[in-house]
């Protein structure tokens, strides 16, 4: 056993290529054969932790899972299984959860989860705890996932920085999200986050995401140690590390900012692959520089025309739509764009994202002609309402317009515009925005002292994480709006459905016959607000 370890020890922390050689290496000596022997004559004598690590040992140096040699260590560690201290349960479970399923394996795994849901309360060492809920894995039912969360609150005062960074991952690797263990793990996590590499960092993201945890405090944390740190990483793991936080709708502002400065300043890094991440990352946070905005952009564009002999036309695709999320047309890649939609080269009819692509190339036609600085506010805007009864979840914000306004005659509902926009409830007022005008009055005379108002219900998912700050496809939508003469009033269905009747009166007023509710100001790309 000892050899054994000992050479898996050293084995282990070679390359992958010395450790090819050198498993050919151990393999082929004499030596190596006649202690496989000896193993599997002895392996019934074996005290219970010889047993284990050495099966351990044995399967982590290669050794062929279908041997007399390894299915004999398998049987033995069955028949004794009950003998095995929590160490040795531990150690098993890691070297099962690497094995295939076989019929000595899946037996054996079957075992030891009875095993380990009879001695739960028994184990009180957090390193074993966590190795469990890693190894045992996400096929684990919920009472013993349950078990072991209960098992690991009980120590939790006692968790270090390092363990709480493998309980965090355990559950990842569970599939079990323990809001109490998650809380705990990551208020150690920001208290220690110094400590932590970036790709770590990266991890943490990447698990929250996996489990569908929110901790906006957690990632606050940890996007300000790396903004304060910024000029110790590789650009590249920055834009891996906005990827993540991309992928939780989360917005680092600051460092969004900073990152803005070094890309304009030093774009050599901007491959392929990291073009079209930041380019999709600052387009769904619908993040715009406050500073050199112009520059940033005019250097994502040069990036992308020095792209475009190499680029998929799916590709193409997805960089000229971000650009035009953000606002900024890409003249020469939508040239390139256009002529591959002109051959119908772009969507093909058995592409299985064929609706994706189509909705994306409708956004950035829009976007062309939207966006384009010749655009200019139509006099007379040809609407359309899809249906007189509402969709149940916006029910209560009509019944509110009608107890506020008086009359269903004073807004309209499931209004189509032009562009395929869609609107919720439009409502009409004088020059003053002081008095709602009825729908009827204004139908047929278009004025320009005639102020329109959109109101959008729409769901948190819309927004970055935490904030009210619209992501890329929303903030796309009300500048559209804007440019079609709307002043666009968003709100939060889930907020507002949570409101007394009373307070949803109140609150639809102060945003209807408020200035600051819709100003001008809001056709700006990134809303602060």
């Amino acid at each position: 056993t000892n050899c054994l370890t000992t050479a898996w020890r050293l084995f282990k922390s070679l390359s992958e290529e010395q450790q090819r050689y050198e498993k050919q290496l151990i393999f082929e000596h004499p030596a190596f054969g006649r202690l496989c022997q000896q193993l599997l004559r002895d392996s019934r004598r074996m005290t219970r932790g010889d047993l284990v690590f050495s099966l351990h040992a044995t399967v982590n140096l290669g050794v062929p899972q279908n041997t007399l040699l390894v299915q004999t260590l398998l049987r033995v560690c069955q028949e004794k299984l009950n003998q095995l201290d929590n160490r040795c349960v531990s150690v098993l479970a890691t070297t099962l959860a690497g094995m295939e399923k076989d019929k000595n394996v899946s037996a054996l795994q079957a075992g030891l989860q009875l095993l380990v849901e009879q001695r739960i309360s028994t184990i009180r060492d957090i390193f074993i705890l966590q190795n469990l809920m890693k190894c045992m894995g996400k096929d684990v039912p919920v009472f013993l996932k349950k078990k072991l969360e209960m098992a690991v609150l009980k120590e939790i005062d006692h968790l270090t920085f390092p363990n709480a960074l493998r309980v965090f991952f355990a559950l990842v690797a569970m599939n079990y999200c323990s809001y109490p263990i998650l809380n705990v793990c990551s208020k150690k996590i920001q208290e220690n986050v110094h400590d932590a590499p970036l790709r770590q960092l990266i991890l943490i993201l990447e698990a929250c995401h996996t489990l569908q945890y929110r901790n906006v405090k957690l990632f606050s944390a940890l996007a300000d140690y790396v903004n304060s740190t910024v000029c110790l990483w590789d650009k590249r793991q920055i834009v891996l590390f906005l990827s993540a936080c991309e992928t939780l709708a989360f917005q680092p502002s600051e460092l969004l900012e900073i990152f803005a400065e070094k890309v304009t300043e030093d774009p050599e890094f901007l491959n392929l692959k990291n073009l079209l991440i930041v380019l999709r990352v600052y387009s769904r946070l619908n993040y715009v520089p406050r500073v050199q905005k112009h520059e940033f952009f005019d250097t994502l564009h040069s990036c992308l025309n020095k792209c475009l002999p190499q680029i998929s036309d799916t590709e193409l695709l997805k960089a000229v739509y971000s650009l035009c999320i953000l606002g900024y047309l890409p003249h020469q890649a939508l040239d390139e764009l256009l002529q591959k939609d002109s051959r119908n080269e772009l969507i093909l009819s058995d592409d299985l994202y064929k609706e994706q692509k189509e909705m994306m190339l409708r956004c950035v036609k829009t976007c062309m002609e939207l966006d384009s600085s010749s655009f200019t506010k139509p006099a007379f805007l040809l609407t359309e309402n899809l249906s007189s009864s509402v969709s149940l979840n916006l029910r209560k914000a009509q019944e509110t317009l009608i107890e506020l306004l008086g009359d269903e005659n004073m807004f309209l509902q499931n209004v189509q515009l032009p562009y395929k926009y869609h609107i919720d409830f439009e409502i009409r007022m004088d020059s003053d925005r002081k008095k709602v005008l009825p729908v009827n009055a204004t139908d047929d005379h278009p004025d320009s002292s005639v102020q329109r108002l959109a109101l959008l219900f729409v769901p948190l998912s819309t927004f970055c994480m935490g904030t009210m700050h619209p992501q890329g496809k929303l903030a796309m939508k009300k500048r559209h709006l804007n440019k079609l003469g709307y002043h666009v009033i968003l709100i939060q269905n889930k907020k507002f459905q949570e409101m007394a009747k009373e307070d949803a009166v109140e609150f639809l007023k102060g945003k209807i016959y408020s200035e600051d509710a819709y100003s001008l100001s809001e056709v700006t790309v990134q809303d602060n607000n």
